[in-house]
């Protein structure tokens, strides 16, 4: 019996692959601009002297959620700019710990993903 493992994506799945990743980054880095100027509006509107501390928590939990989140999309950023560079270098959708295909319908859904769902499932037991 002859069994044939496809090991690598067409020119046109990854042509796919990039134009899903093209428009989410084209998102996130919207909301990348969103979550700056939100931040940067914090620090306009904060308080330096204030008579109630408590007045001051809600603005400083606030603010520290908004670093967060500014954080968590810059990074969100980078592995989709990588998957990209996976893409230019033939390498995108090869799972980096089993050399398998990555499931389409996974990078359909997490694009800049580098593990297929059997070896992401190994790592999440791996940690318990």
């Amino acid at each position: 019996m002859n069994v044939y493992k496809q090991a690598k994506y067409s020119t046109q799945e990854l042509q796919e692959f990039a134009e899903i990743i093209i428009n989410r980054l084209q998102r996130a880095h919207k909301d990348l601009q969103f979550f700056q100027e939100a931040l940067n509006k914090r620090g306009e509107n904060s308080i330096v002297v204030s008579s109630k501390l408590l007045e001051e928590i809600p603005d400083t939990i606030e603010t520290e959620n908004l670093s967060i989140m500014l954080d968590r999309q810059r990074k969100y950023i980078a592995h989709l700019e990588e998957a990209l560079d996976r893409i230019k270098k033939g390498t995108y959708g090869i799972c980096i710990i089993t050399g398998d295909l990555i499931d389409k319908e996974r990078l359909r859904i997490v694009p800049h993903s580098r593990h297929s769902l059997d070896a992401k499932r190994t790592q999440e037991k791996e940690r318990e």
